[in-house]
Formats: structure tokens, sequence, C-alpha cells
């Protein structure tokens, strides 16, 4: 069994940043993968970030290449994202998921998921 809870949202203003926290319990943290979702009003949930188990690979949905950083620490139990040059759109929940048994990569499916925090965005 693993809990996420994610913390860090908030309200920011465009051309602002945050940083997303998502703490594990837990003894299996690091065998699995990270991915961060979310999910705007009256969309579709996607994946924004995934990081493999070692933080040797890593994914990013075009929308946020070179704006966003996903990392985790294995040590605390904990996988981040950084999020730099916000824009409205980015506004939605974020959730933090894990997954413990993949093959490929990115994770088709995640096991576990965390509560979600709000990011918005204004313009």
């Amino acid at each position: 069994q693993v809990q996420l809870v994610e913390s860090g949202g908030g309200l920011v203003q465009a051309g602002g940043s945050l940083r997303l926290s998502c703490a594990a319990s837990g003894r299996t943290f690091s065998s699995a993968a990270m991915g961060w979702f979310r999910q705007a009003p009256e969309k579709e949930r996607e994946i924004v970030a995934a990081i493999s188990r070692s933080g040797g690979s890593t994914y990013y949905v075009g929308s946020v290449k070179g704006r966003f950083t996903i990392s985790r620490d294995n040590a605390k139990n904990t996988v981040y994202l950084q999020m730099n040059s916000l824009k409205p759109e980015d506004t939605a929940v974020y959730y933090c998921a894990a997954a413990l048994l993949y093959s490929g990569f990115p994770p088709q499916e995640y096991d576990y998921w965390g509560q979600g925090t709000q990011v918005t965005v204004s313009s």
C-alpha cells in the first residue's frame, strides 16, 4: 500500500513558478515510477510528467517541455514538480501517482493516486 500526499499548489501570476511535492508513505517508493497528472475543469486528466524508479528517465507532455522539471528524492520518499513560466492554461488540479508494476516507460497505468492540489495561474 502506498499513500501519496501532494502539496505546494496555490495561486500564482502568469510567468511565475511553483514547486509541487508529493510525499509517499511505504517502503515501495523507490520501486515505483512516479507521475504527475493534471485535470482542468471540463477536461480529461492528462499526464504532465513521469520519472522512472531511479530517476534516470523522465517524460514530459509537449506543452510543458522546457518549463516543468520532475525529480525525485528516494531517501525522502518524495517526488517534485518544478513549474516555471506558468501560463493560465496550466490551471488545474495536479495529482501525483505511483506505478509499481510496469514494463514500458512512461507507464500506461498507475496503481496509487494522491488527492490532488489546486494550481491556479492568473493572467
